[in-house]
This record gives C-alpha cells, structure tokens and sequence, in this order.
C-alpha cells in the first residue's frame, strides 16, 4: 500500500497551500538552499532559544528515518544552528530534510551535501550548547504551528504544513485539484480562444 508521504512527494505545495486557503504555509523567507530540492516527511519538532544548538542534536539523534526536523529557533539571523557538520550527521541517519526559522552556515558544504535544507539564509556565527531548548513539543516556525507527527512539504515555492488529523482529506482535495489543473494547462494554455473564453469567464463574475 502506498503511503500517504509518498502520494504527497507529487504534489507542489502550492496546490497543496490552495485547497487550505493558503493558511499552513511556513513565511516565504524560508526557503531551500538549492531551488531543486524538495521533501516531504513527518515533522520532528525542535524549539531552541536564540544561539543555542543542542536540542538540534538531541533531534538528529532521536529521528526516525524520513523525519523532517522542523525547528523554531526564533527567526534569529544572527547565530546558525547548523553547518555541513551536523547537516551531514542528519543526512547519514536518514533524516529527509531539515527546516528552520533561522539561519544556517558552511553553505557551500552543504550544497555540496545534496540535502534539503530550507532555511532564511546564511550567516557565520555559531550557536552554543547550553543544553537550553526541547524536542517533539507543538511549536510555532515561520509564523506557523507546527505538531509532532504533521506531514511537512517543501519545494522551491516554500514550506507547508499539514496537520496529521487532517492529511487524507487535505490529500483528497490535493490530488484533485491536481488533477484539475493539469486538465486546464491541457486544455488552455496554449489555445487562445480557450484562453479568452476562461479570461472573459473569470472577469464576469
């Protein structure tokens, strides 16, 4: 049986963003290191204060294979919570991506990774370990709330979260406009009486 993960990988985050009135969506500063990556996986929430990492390790460590660790380290743009050292640990422990309302750093390393990681940039500075911070709490990051178990999707249009009690009908309602949105780029797109008639549709009403 096909897992509800893998039917999410096919769909962009901005059909998946329409069909929940664009609601769930992480802020659009957060965006990957490189334009081609995408994910999809369960979140694995981590909650730090400003400048300080190691609940970031203690996440790596206890992440299940396609977990994305999802971390709320405030928006701060100043100290990163990671760099091509600890990205390079989550990827070799099977962690899918990873997602922060910061910063991180190394990017070339990471680049070099091939691994999703979606971020508000880059900086120099380092975060400490004072062990301050807590994992697989409800979180807030980009603006958005974030469960423990919540499907979270990514490309190069954004980040979006799907609450797990609400994935298989937020799947239905995906898939079909999917579907309808491949029918009208099949049908209009490239024929200009088609295209007039929708426009002509769309500004009547």
């Amino acid at each position: 049986m096909t897992s509800i993960i893998h039917l999410f990988n096919n769909i962009p985050t901005t059909c998946i963003s329409d069909v929940m009135n664009g609601l769930n969506n992480m802020h659009p500063a957060i965006k990957p290191l490189k334009e081609e990556h995408k994910f999809v996986g369960r979140a694995l929430t981590v909650q730090i204060p400003v400048g300080d990492n190691l609940a970031v390790l203690r996440a790596i460590r206890e992440a299940k294979t396609g977990d994305v660790i999802v971390i709320d380290a405030k928006g701060d743009q100043y100290r990163a919570i990671a760099g091509d050292f600890v990205v390079g640990m989550a990827q070799t422990l099977g962690v899918s991506a990873i997602v922060v309302d910061g910063v991180i750093r190394d990017i070339i390393g990471i680049k070099k990774l091939n691994f999703p990681v979606f971020s508000r940039g880059t900086a120099v500075a380092a975060s400490g370990k004072t062990g301050v911070g807590e994992i697989n709490i409800p979180i807030s990051c980009g603006g958005t709330s974030v469960s423990p178990g919540d499907i979270i999707v990514g490309d190069a249009d954004g980040v979006v979260v799907i609450p797990q009690s609400e994935a298989q009908n937020i799947l239905e309602k995906s898939l079909d406009k999917l579907r309808k949105d491949e029918l009208r780029e099949e049908n209009i797109s490239r024929n200009i009486e088609a295209i007039k008639a929708y426009l002509d549709h769309m500004l009547s009403q």
